[in-house]
Formats: C-alpha cells, sequence, structure tokens
C-alpha cells in the first residue's frame, strides 16, 4: 500500500473556492481503480492550511493517478489558491510476511522484540534492505 500525505498553504480569500477544489478532487480520486481513500482536512493549527491524506493499493495505481484529466485540471487551478510551497510525502506500507527474509528464518519478533522462539546466542536479525528514498 502506498500512503501519500500532503500539506497546502492556501490564501484566506481563496479558501472557499480550495475547499470546492479538493472536494471536486476528492470525489474523482476515490473513484479511481487502486484508491483506498483520498481526503482532505482542514489543520487545527491553521484553518488555511490543508492537509491531504490519500491511500492507493499500489505505486502503479498512484501513477495512473497523476495521468487523470482531473489532476490536470486540479495542477492547473491550484496555483491561484495556494500562498506557498505544498509539500508532499509518499510512503510504502508492507506486511513484514510478504518480505522475504525480513525476519530470518524464527518468525515474526515477540513483544519484548526478541524471537518467538528461544535464542541460544546463534541466530542474527535479518539486516534490513536497502531501498532507495522514494521522490515524487
Amino acid at each position: 500500500m502506498i500512503i501519500v500525505h500532503g500539506t497546502f498553504p492556501v490564501k484566506q480569500e481563496f479558501r472557499d473556492e480550495a475547499l470546492k477544489l479538493m472536494q471536486r478532487m476528492s470525489v474523482a480520486s476515490r473513484g479511481e481503480y487502486g484508491c483506498i481513500s483520498y481526503e482532505f482536512y482542514i489543520g487545527l493549527s491553521d484553518p488555511n492550511t490543508l492537509l491531504l491524506f490519500q491511500e492507493w493499493e499500489s505505486v502503479e495505481a498512484l501513477q495512473d493517478h497523476f495521468d487523470t484529466a482531473h489532476m490536470e485540471e486540479f495542477l492547473k487551478v491550484l496555483p491561484d489558491v495556494l500562498d506557498g510551497e505544498v509539500a508532499t510525502r509518499r510512503y510504502e506500507v508492507r506486511n513484514p510476511g510478504d518480505i522475504p527474509g525480513a525476519f530470518g528464518d524464527e518468525g515474526y519478533p515477540d513483544q519484548e522484540g526478541g524471537r518467538n522462539r528461544p535464542n541460544d546466542g546463534k541466530d542474527k536479525p535479518a539486516k534490513p534492505e536497502h531501498r532507495p528514498k522514494i521522490v515524487h
């Protein structure tokens, strides 16, 4: 699963327009194949900062989202309502059971961080896989 979080500082005088724009984007995006959720929220500390939270089944589904007509329209109008830079972060969420060797042959760690079977000192935890940072 891919999670995207974003912040959108909007001009106070265009806040209502920004809310309508983002509501249209949310509705259209939730209808896309692979979209799990797509929602904007109003920031509690600054009501002129809108927060985006979206979940996608895969990187491919997210990439297809970038190629839609509603994304093109959104990006065309967005600069008019912004009052600063948009910041986004993308996270990939995986089930450790889907990653070969994630916990060696011993299985999952227990709640105290140990292994599910006694450790005689010979077991070493699996090295984390090096993965490049995802930037979009």
